[in-house]
């Protein structure tokens, strides 16, 4: 496609206009859990869902778009030039004039999507999303919730000794918190079985308490660093334990279950960490959700590997 209506590098850049909203890019499927989430919204367009006013607390967007504002422009060079403009680094999510749009990105400044090698730190550098509403409309966010191009955080994967795939959900939830166990640290990883999580926690130098009432994986319990107890999660009291500098809980079970064993050791004071998984069951709860993210300190997120589940970090770092 040819960009005659562009007519001179010198023109006026256009206004920046505030929308007013914010926009929250839902995981694929998980809209209506957004919407519900939210309340109110303004509109839904495909997996963007825009409401009014600042940034809501959301589990359920994967990236939100804070501040976003409104471009109008009138060639290809323009739209590219004026989000240069704002900042170096954009990420287009595609909403219609899908062929436009990606020309207008290809006059951006390359953003590597490379897969990440863990354990590594958070990327540092502003990363902007930004769509096309109509053909010379851009809405644009210069600042987003995640430093990951739509909050897809993917990794070079070891196909190899896990168990399952289950362990990029904690490499995930690990590289979001912004610190790893390591040497001398102890874990607990409830509902271990067959041993993903235990095995990461064990790779970054730590000693894990495996506890599953299924056993592990004969590889994963051979390590060196692992203990492993045939027990329900449940049945477990943080004193037959001991202190626990993290604890890991991707058990099956209903979040209501979950909370009350999250209360029980946060009560106990045996533990400094948390990274839990709540499951859902057909419908999700909201209401048990709202009760984790209500814990002082503490984070409510849909990781990009989760499914039909939330993550809670404990403590966790201000988003």
């Amino acid at each position: 496609m040819s960009d005659s209506s562009d007519t001179s590098s010198a023109r006026a850049t256009p206004a920046h206009t505030s929308l007013g909203q914010t926009i929250y890019l839902a995981p694929e499927g998980f809209v209506p859990d957004l919407v519900a989430e939210l309340g109110d919204v303004a509109a839904v367009e495909d997996r963007l869902v825009f409401a009014d006013g600042p940034a809501r607390p959301a589990a359920w967007a994967q990236n939100i778009w804070h501040d976003p504002v409104r471009i109008e422009f009138a060639s290809i060079k323009e739209g590219a030039r004026t989000l240069r403009s704002i900042q170096r680094n954009w990420a287009l999510w595609t909403l219609r004039h899908h062929r436009r749009a990606s020309l207008i990105q290809d006059n951006l400044p390359h953003v590597s999507a490379k897969p990440v090698v863990f354990p590594s730190p958070l990327p540092t550098a502003p990363l902007g999303s930004w769509t096309l509403l109509d053909e010379n409309t851009i809405v644009a966010a210069a600042r987003c919730s995640s430093p990951y191009r739509h909050g897809e955080v993917t990794f070079v994967e070891n196909r190899t000794v896990p168990p399952n795939r289950a362990y990029l959900k904690l490499w995930e939830a690990l590289t979001l918190f912004g610190e790893q166990p390591g040497p001398g640290d102890r874990c607990i990883d409830l509902g271990a079985c067959p041993g993903g999580w235990s095995w990461v926690l064990h790779e970054l130098g730590a000693s894990v308490v495996s506890v599953d009432k299924a056993p592990l994986d004969p590889a994963i319990a051979a390590l060196p660093r692992i203990t492993f107890r045939q027990e329900s999660a449940f049945g477990l009291k943080p004193q037959d334990v001991g202190p626990v500098d993290w604890l890991c809980c991707d058990v099956i079970c209903y979040p209501t279950r979950l909370l009350r064993l999250v209360n029980q050791w946060m009560e106990s004071g045996l533990a400094k960490r948390f990274i839990c998984t709540l499951k859902f069951q057909a419908e999700t709860d909201h209401d048990t959700a709202r009760a984790f993210a209500a814990i002082p300190g503490g984070r409510v997120l849909h990781l990009h590997h989760n499914k039909h589940e939330l993550t809670w970090m404990w403590p966790a770092a201000p988003v």
